[in-house]
């Protein structure tokens, strides 16, 4: 005890010794000071983020997500009941068809790129440079998810910092199976529908496994906005949507099983390559602006 005794006034003193010259740096240099404070505090916000919450990913699902907690606060808030559905299933119950579906709707190069799409990236910074505002996302699927389980919708620049960090070490801690069977089963498909198989159910009476590819192609149509459509609807955005979505999986050599090629003739509205650009641009907008 008489060690730690000695050793207090020689902290206390170099604590007072610090403080001094820092209250020296502020008066002389209060501009340097403040930026280097603005500076720091990013690094360390982006520092102290909870990786091993994403390393646990590997071998556990997630309980909840902050946008299932936001949506729960905000009905409290507004005193408006919240009801939440989610029902979690493995990757092997889910139909490629939906897998595919989704992949082509959000995130053509999933499967290829390291977490972040920098072509969409690019082309979105200039559309937006365009046109004086946010009128093109780039977000991918991991960008996507780890701002449903930890992050937030908002848009301010430090949130999306903590996200790219998020998505840089998820993209080198998780496989891609893993990363997309965990997306499947956390984004939002409606008021308090979280993951296929609530939303299958909700919308079709099935559960995941027994979807149509129409179906699959439905469920992705709504994922910009999901408060918004329904995936059982026959709304020209719907229609329209799923259409350009099979016309991709069509493309991409995505096989169409003959219970499904009834939806293939059906009338839609009709459409050109600036209309499918558009359709695309416009609602990667509302999933998330830069």
């Amino acid at each position: 005890m008489e060690g730690l005794s000695e050793t207090e006034p020689r902290i206390q003193s170099a604590l007072e010794r610090w403080s001094n010259s820092i209250v020296r740096i502020a008066r002389r240099h209060p501009v340097l000071l403040v930026t280097s404070i603005l500076v720091l505090i990013p690094f360390l916000e982006i520092a102290l983020l909870n990786y091993g919450e994403v390393e646990a990913l590997r071998r556990e699902n997630p309980k909840e997500t902050a946008f299932m907690r936001e949506a729960a606060e905000l009905a409290h808030e507004s005193k408006k009941s919240f009801k939440l559905r989610q029902s979690w299933v493995p990757m092997s119950n889910i139909p490629q068809a939906l897998v595919d579906a989704v992949v082509v709707a959000e995130d053509g190069t999933f499967w290829s790129h390291s977490g972040f799409d920098w072509f969409e990236l690019r082309e979105s910074i200039k559309r937006n440079f365009d046109q004086g505002r946010a009128v093109r996302g780039a977000s991918t699927i991991t960008q996507q998810l780890v701002k449903n389980l930890y992050l937030s919708p908002s848009k301010n620049p430090l949130r999306k910092l903590k996200e790219w960090a998020l998505t840089w070490y998820a993209e080198r801690i998780l496989k891609k199976s893993r990363i997309i069977e965990l997306y499947l089963n956390v984004i939002e498909w409606g008021d308090g529908i979280y993951g296929a198989e609530a939303a299958s159910r909700y919308y079709f009476g099935t559960s995941v496994s027994g979807l149509t590819r129409e179906q699959c192609a439905r469920l992705a149509s709504i994922i910009p906005s999901p408060r918004q459509h329904r995936a059982d609807s026959e709304s020209p955005y719907v229609l329209r949507r799923t259409r350009i979505i099979l016309d991709r999986m069509d493309a991409r050599g995505m096989g169409i099983p003959a219970s499904d090629e009834s939806f293939l003739e059906q009338d839609a509205p009709p459409m050109n390559v600036d209309s499918v650009r558009n359709v695309f641009d416009t609602t990667a907008t509302k999933r998330d602006g830069l």
